[in-house]
């Protein structure tokens, strides 16, 4: 492999990980998602909102905040108890949070109405839905002007929470996206002889994924991941050694991609010839791991650009494998329908 340039930022967290920064039973992320019986409530720092968000956009700005933060959440969500646990336990990331936003929270299995900052209105579900938010927790971010300035699609360590909240505190969405605003933060080291883990169930190159003519008889799961990422080694040392998850997978055809390589050639889904680091650019990814999945024909299902662990990995691999989204477009509503839950 040729050397590659590893983001420092990815390197320190893979060295603190290994040199006991944290216990293993603190990493946030290794937990067990398991859906649970919690009693989570509402920090009492969130605002109380009449789902007005542009009257509620103003109030924030009138009291010199940057902006307003909706934040989706669900009963039984193991994901957004380690948010209350973990992000919103330490006083420096909350006094952040409320310097900055106001922060309203919304059952995303609500039914209530509301009007987003643009004065569209809609239910809690059709604005779940046009946000396309699969996964609880998830943070959608309105700065001054009223435009959504970021979308968390799922649950995020604490030293990435930092990062949404200052791009969009200091007003950098307005002139680049997230992932070169991580970029341009992060400095690059040259690494000679680094590897991703390899795994016996991943198609080897040439990456010719193309779709767009003649149909694939399953589906696709790119894996974009870095070398020196311990979010990619918890990936490989535990929701994929789980024979559950393992056994899904026989019906993918899995491929794993290193996002900063911009070497390696790749005919994408779509017919377009690229190398990984281009795509990942183009698909606007900023995570790793990040697995995006499409369907037969080439077309993007859906994507995981957050921690996942054993339990939800193995629900998106059915809700693609089993084409739920073709019955609900919303991975949470087609997983708690599966569960018998009512809503």
């Amino acid at each position: 492999m040729p050397a590659r340039l590893v983001p420092f930022i990815a390197a320190l967290v893979f060295s603190l990980a290994g040199h006991g920064a944290e216990p293993p039973h603190q990493d946030p992320l290794s937990f067990d998602d398991t859906p649970g019986d919690f009693d989570l409530q509402a920090p009492p720092w969130f605002k109380t909102s009449l789902l007005e968000f542009g009257h509620d956009l103003k109030e924030a700005l009138d009291k010199g905040k940057s902006g307003l933060i909706i934040y989706f959440h669900q009963p039984n969500c193991a994901y957004c108890k380690t948010m209350q646990e973990v992000n919103l336990s330490k006083p420096d990331l909350v006094h952040y949070v409320t310097t900055h936003f106001d922060v309203i929270a919304l059952n995303i299995f609500g039914s209530e109405e509301l009007t987003d900052p643009r004065g569209n209105t809609l239910t809690v579900k059709e604005y779940a839905i046009r946000e396309g938010t699969h996964f609880t927790p998830s943070l959608i971010f309105y700065g001054a002007d009223g435009r959504q300035a970021l979308k968390l699609r799922g649950y995020y360590p604490p030293y990435k929470m930092r990062a949404a909240l200052e791009y969009v505190a200091d007003g950098h969405y307005r002139r680049m996206s997230y992932r070169d605003y991580l970029a341009r933060a992060e400095i690059l080291i040259p690494v000679e002889d680094d590897e991703l883990i390899p795994d016996p169930l991943f198609s080897g190159p040439p990456y010719a994924l193309d779709r767009s003519r003649f149909p694939a008889s399953e589906p696709l799961l790119v894996i974009f991941e870095q070398p020196r990422c311990h979010a990619c080694d918890i990936l490989h040392a535990e929701p994929l050694q789980d024979p559950g998850v393992r056994e899904k997978l026989t019906g993918f055809d899995v491929v794993q991609l290193d996002m900063w390589d911009d070497d390696t050639p790749v005919l994408t889904p779509g017919g377009r010839r690229t190398t990984p680091f281009q795509w990942g650019r183009d698909l606007e990814l900023f995570y790793t791991p990040t697995l995006v999945f499409f369907d037969e024909g080439g077309d993007e299902v859906m994507r995981v650009d957050s921690v996942i662990q054993f339990n939800r990995l193995n629900g998106v691999l059915e809700y693609v494998q089993e084409k739920g989204y073709l019955e609900e477009p919303l991975y949470h509503r087609w997983r708690r329908r599966q569960s018998n839950f009512e809503f």
